[in-house]
């Protein structure tokens, strides 16, 4: 039998520890044994969760990265502007890496990655745990199938809840346009979706409108002060108070009360305390300094003529996300969270006016937040290093390009008001 996969965490996130999970369920092909993390408390829980010897904790990754190989793989769940610098010594040293998605904040330093893997041979697979989820998994075996022709168009949108844009991308670490735009940080799953149903033809121009006209200081109710509990006149009805969002929520508590990760079990009082006067989640959201679209759309064109469309669509009360596909013989529509698609083809010789026939298709949802795509994610990238079968949507660095570029050049467009030409 095969030994397991010795796996090394660097940024011991929830992202991270959501995949190294299943090491916990498959203990015979992968096993956690090195963290590296800053913050001591996920440290000391990912070190006693998969038992991992005390000379392989640490707090920063250059301690693992200037050791010999000691592991076959890195599982990179670092910050985003971490992701290249952290990335490039392992490389170097021939570990394979699990990387979450973006590949890296600029166009430079993913081109720089994908090199350098290529260079060095090892396998590196980027997060886009969509892929896996067998909702987009049965459209694009459809659309590789045939069955709705050659595909003409692509239609995908995400819906981003009110309560995870307040918490991520306005209070949050990914507030600043500079830092990572929202496009790559938010959509890049969805763009990459895009890119992988046209099976490898090259996004050529793009052109993309979107701002932040929400969560703006001129937006403010009047008299709201800097902070939800500094007397703000509308805290108790305002659908952003950190109060029902963080402290009687246990929704984003990993983002709120980064404070407080030292306590076992805050009390709603220490909570309260932290979002008055610590917490970045206590401030109002009109004074964040967020400068992030809060809504965006954008438009591709593909080599062969065909196009394609990305809406981003924040502050809704629901999160979804949905695609639409049409072909020269039907379409499919997928919603991720009914994990339903339709598909509907050309017909007219069926009785009476309705001229096609549909089909109703359910996929299962395995119950995390990728319809069921992280652990299928993490078994792929298993099989890729033991050199078993792998998806037909393996998500290597190299053909995650296309996304990639997509949403620089869509950045690009939207701030500087032009159609952007892509380069491959």
């Amino acid at each position: 039998m095969k030994k397991p996969i010795d796996v090394a965490i660097i940024g011991a996130g929830n992202r991270s520890l959501l995949y190294a999970k299943y090491a916990a369920a498959h203990p015979d092909r992968m096993k956690i044994v090195a963290v590296a993390e800053p913050d001591a408390t996920r440290r000391t829980q990912c070190a006693t969760t998969y038992s991992i010897p005390p000379e392989n904790i640490v707090p920063g990754w250059e301690d693992l990265a200037s050791r010999p190989k000691f592991a076959d793989a890195i599982m990179n769940g670092t910050m985003d502007r971490m992701h290249y610098e952290s990335t490039i010594p392992f490389l170097r040293k021939g570990y394979h890496v699990l990387l979450e998605k973006p590949i890296a904040p600029t166009e430079d330093e993913v081109r720089g990655l994908i090199a350098e893997a290529k260079s060095t041979g090892v396998t590196v697979m980027i997060c886009h745990v969509l892929r896996y989820a067998p909702l987009y998994r049965k459209i694009h075996d459809l659309v590789t199938s045939g069955r709705i022709g050659k595909v003409l168009s692509v239609h995908s949108a995400e819906d981003v809840s009110y309560h995870h844009m307040a918490a991520a991308f306005v209070r949050g670490k990914w507030n600043r346009r500079a830092i990572n735009p929202i496009l790559l940080a938010k959509c890049c799953h969805d763009l990459d979706l895009i890119a992988w149903m046209f099976s490898g033809l090259a996004p050529v121009r793009v052109s993309s409108f979107g701002s932040n006209t929400l969560f703006r200081p001129e937006m403010a109710p009047p008299g709201a002060p800097m902070r939800c509990l500094d007397g703000c006149p509308v805290e108790a009805t305002c659908p952003y108070s950190a109060v029902p969002n963080y402290a009687d929520s246990d929704m984003w508590t990993m983002y709120a009360f980064e404070d407080l990760e030292g306590i076992a079990t805050p009390t709603r009082e220490q909570k309260i305390e932290s979002l008055r006067n610590v917490s970045p989640h206590g401030r109002c959201v009109y004074h964040c300094g967020c400068d992030v679209a809060d809504h965006q759309s954008v438009l591709v064109e593909f080599e062969n003529g065909a196009a394609a469309s990305h809406d981003l669509f924040t502050n809704v009360p629901m999160t979804n996300r949905t695609m639409h596909i049409v072909g020269t013989l039907g379409d499919i529509h997928g919603d991720l969270t009914l994990g339903e698609l339709t598909l509907r083809t050309l017909d007219p010789t069926l009785p009476g006016s309705k001229f096609y026939a549909e089909e109703k298709i359910s996929s299962d949802i395995e119950g995390d937040m990728h319809g069921g795509g992280d652990f299928l994610l993490v078994e792929d990238f298993i099989n890729a290093l033991r050199g078993e079968p792998t998806s037909p949507g393996s998500t290597r660095i190299e053909d995650s390009l296309a996304g990639h570029l997509i949403a620089f050049a869509a950045d690009r467009a939207m701030t500087g008001r032009q159609v952007v030409e892509i380069n491959g």
